[in-house]
């Protein structure tokens, strides 16, 4: 058990759409990303998802309308439920979801990042 500093584990990494694990809970994990432009539209069939946002400004984009989330708010993406995150400038999150979660749900791609590669800190 040791207190986690989101500020250091933002400060060790400057990528864009590559988390990184920083704790686990219960199934779920604890992970912290940065964001810039836009990601692609996707959707995830059995996980719930969390979007805490840190710094900056999030987009949610659903197809039928746009969330916007600034820091020191969240919104939760039900499962099932199609939608692309967009940050026109840097956002810095943390995301909640289990364990077993792909950060591009049901595609493919190259902004996939499959859990068993990424990077605890």
């Amino acid at each position: 058990m040791h207190t986690v500093n989101l500020r250091q584990k933002f400060d060790q990494f400057s990528d864009h759409w590559h988390p990184r694990i920083v704790a686990e809970l219960n199934g779920q994990q604890v992970k912290v990303v940065k964001l810039l432009g836009e990601f692609v539209w996707h959707h995830h069939d059995h996980e719930d998802e969390l979007f805490l946002v840190i710094s900056g400004t999030l987009k949610m984009e659903f197809r039928d309308r746009t969330e916007v989330i600034e820091a020191g708010e969240f919104i939760v993406v039900p499962r099932g439920v199609e939608h692309r995150p967009v940050a026109e400038s840097e956002v810095a999150l943390v995301l909640f979801e289990p364990a077993n979660t792909l950060n591009t749900g049901n595609v493919t791609g190259e902004l996939t990042r499959p859990n068993e590669k990424l990077e605890r800190l």
